[in-house]
Parts: C-alpha cells; sequence; structure tokens
C-alpha cells in the first residue's frame, strides 16, 4: 500500500519556525517529484513548494519564498518543508503530495497525496 505520511505540525508562535516531514511507504519515490499543498478553512487547496525528482530544482509558491526551504533524505523517501517567520495566514493543513509527470506539482498531476498535517500559527 503506498503511503505519503506528514508529521511535524502543530501549534506555533507567529515568527517561529516548524519542519514538516513527509515520509513514503509502499515504492520507491525516488523518480517521483515531491512537495506541499495547503489549505485553510474555507478556502482551496493550495502550492506551497516542490522539489524535483533528481533534487536540482526548487519551487516556491510566492507566499512562502524566502522563508521556507524543501529538502530530501533519498534514504529515508522523506521529503521535509522547513518554514521560518511563520505567519497567521500560514495557518492550514499541509498536505504531502508526488507527482510523475509535473516537476512543479501542477494540481491536476498529483498522484499521491499525505492525508495532512495542520499548521496553527497563533498571533
Amino acid at each position: 500500500q503506498v503511503q505519503l505520511v506528514e508529521s511535524g505540525g502543530g501549534l506555533v508562535q507567529a515568527g517561529g519556525s516548524l519542519r514538516l516531514s513527509c515520509a513514503a511507504s509502499g515504492r520507491t519515490f525516488n523518480n517521483y517529484n515531491r512537495g506541499w499543498f495547503r489549505q485553510a478553512p474555507g478556502k482551496e487547496r493550495e502550492f506551497v513548494a516542490a522539489l524535483s525528482w533528481n533534487g536540482m530544482r526548487t519551487y516556491y509558491s510566492d507566499s512562502v519564498k524566502g522563508r521556507s526551504s524543501i529538502s530530501r533524505d533519498g534514504a529515508k523517501n522523506t521529503v521535509y518543508l522547513e518554514m521560518n517567520g511563520l505567519k497567521a495566514e500560514d495557518t492550514a493543513v499541509y498536505y504531502c503530495a508526488a507527482a510523475a509527470a509535473s516537476w512543479r506539482l501542477d494540481l491536476g498531476h498529483v498522484d499521491y497525496w499525505g492525508q495532512g498535517t495542520q499548521v496553527t500559527v497563533s498571533s
């Protein structure tokens, strides 16, 4: 069974930092582009960050660019999202995603989703 499992979410004060993890199991994801989306209450799911399958390219949404970093540990089949300078508007459920055909994780090309982890930023 293929699974993407997120962890690392929680309650953080504004200005703080956190690191989300996405562990993959059930198959190898070495040839998959990986990344993150988020969905705030009452809003559509939006792209956050992507990392190409070979680790050579990264892509961030304007809302997190400059204060976030996506990385991976291939041996652990795990992708990370580190976010700094957190703001109240970063509050959302964060979803891990994997896509074979789209390195920028176009929404329509995501092949696998995680179940999500809640991030709440208190002001």
